[in-house]
This record gives structure tokens, C-alpha cells and sequence, in this order.
């Protein structure tokens, strides 16, 4: 069986490598976009199991992203989600729950804590 493909946008380098080294460890394949715009190619071009979006990003914010994400249906409009973000606001998290988010997280995490959510939002039993 494939592994399942996911999608992080996150415009911190080093987050985004450690989100990917992380989840590449847990048998998921990754696609990276350091920015809004990008993160809106790949979900136009690539099919995914699961989006990882940061709610601060250039060109388009996850919000943004996945407002557009739910709006156009395409393959990938009803994937499952994961805002990430430094606003751990109320008003933040609901803005995220209305445009079609499936979970907030707010930074900072834990990767395992990042992994478990990723493992129960794909179906994947953690390794």
C-alpha cells in the first residue's frame, strides 16, 4: 500500500524540516510549500491524505488557503486540515473552524502530539 501523502505549508524553514523529518519518520510521504500561493498549486496539481497549513504564511494565509481549499472543490476539498499557529485566540480558532480547518494547533507543539493528531485525522495507526 502507498503511503499516505501530506502537504505542509509553513514559510518557517525550520519548522517546515521539522515537521517533514518527523512525519517522514512515520512512513508519510511529504510535499512542502513555504508560502500560500504555492501550497494552493500543489493542492490543485496533487492529490493528499492530509493538509498541514500555518495560519501566518506570504501570499496567502491558511485561512485563506483553506477557505479556497473548501470553496473549489476540487480532489483535495474535503481532506482533513491541520491549522497550525502562533494565535491561540478564541476568535482565531473559530475563523480557522469556519473556513474548514479539522484542527488548530497552537505553537508551540509537540511533534508527537502533531503525529498522534496526523495518525487520527489519516486513519494510519502510529509505527
Amino acid at each position: 500500500m502507498a503511503n499516505k501523502k501530506i502537504l505542509i505549508a509553513e514559510d518557517e524553514m525550520v519548522l517546515r524540516f521539522l515537521l517533514t523529518e518527523t512525519l517522514e519518520e512515520e512512513g508519510f510521504d511529504i510535499d512542502e510549500a513555504e508560502d500560500g500561493k504555492l501550497a494552493m498549486d500543489s493542492l490543485r496539481y496533487g492529490e493528499y491524505d492530509l493538509i498541514i497549513l500555518d495560519y501566518m504564511m506570504p501570499e496567502a494565509t491558511g485561512i485563506e488557503v483553506c477557505r479556497w481549499l473548501r470553496a473549489e472543490g476540487g480532489i483535495n476539498a474535503d481532506k482533513p486540515v491541520i491549522l497550525l499557529t502562533a494565535k491561540a485566540e478564541e476568535k482565531d480558532r473559530q475563523l480557522a473552524l469556519q473556513a474548514g480547518a479539522s484542527r488548530f494547533v497552537s505553537k508551540p507543539f509537540s511533534p508527537v502530539e502533531l503525529v498522534n493528531i496526523v495518525h487520527e485525522l489519516t486513519g494510519e495507526s502510529a509505527s
